[in-house]
């Protein structure tokens, strides 16, 4: 079984950073392709970022591109996402989520998620 723990979220002032974490347990992690996932109040889930299994190729949807990273640290079983450049739209509950294929994935399909964190950017 894995399971996604996320961290990070909190409120952050417009053009600010912020860092979210995930921490995820099972000895396979390595070997899971992993995304970040956000919904907003009254919109759908959306995928956000996405990272194949050895961070080798990575995807960011076009509202994020240039503002937020994925990456990963196999060693420590985490996933991140890091986020500049913060707008009060990327208001929302943040999910990490897994899967066992290995490369990118891009769709809603994960097999495991976490529990979310949210995050509140203020004008």
């Amino acid at each position: 079984q894995v399971q996604l723990v996320e961290s990070g979220g909190g409120l952050v002032q417009a053009g600010g950073p912020l860092r979210l974490p995930c921490a995820v347990s099972g000895r396979t992690f390595s070997s899971y392709a992993t995304g970040w996932f956000r919904q907003a109040p009254g919109k759908e889930r959306e995928l956000v970022a996405a990272i194949s299994w050895s961070g080798g190729s990575t995807y960011q949807s076009d509202s994020v591109k240039g503002r937020f990273a994925i990456s990963r640290d196999n060693a420590k079983n985490t996933v991140y996402l890091q986020m500049n450049s913060l707008r009060p739209e990327d208001t929302a509950v943040y999910y990490c989520a897994a899967d066992q294929r290995r490369t990118v994935v891009r769709g809603m399909s994960y097999d495991y998620w976490g529990q979310g964190t949210q995050v509140t950017v203020s004008s």
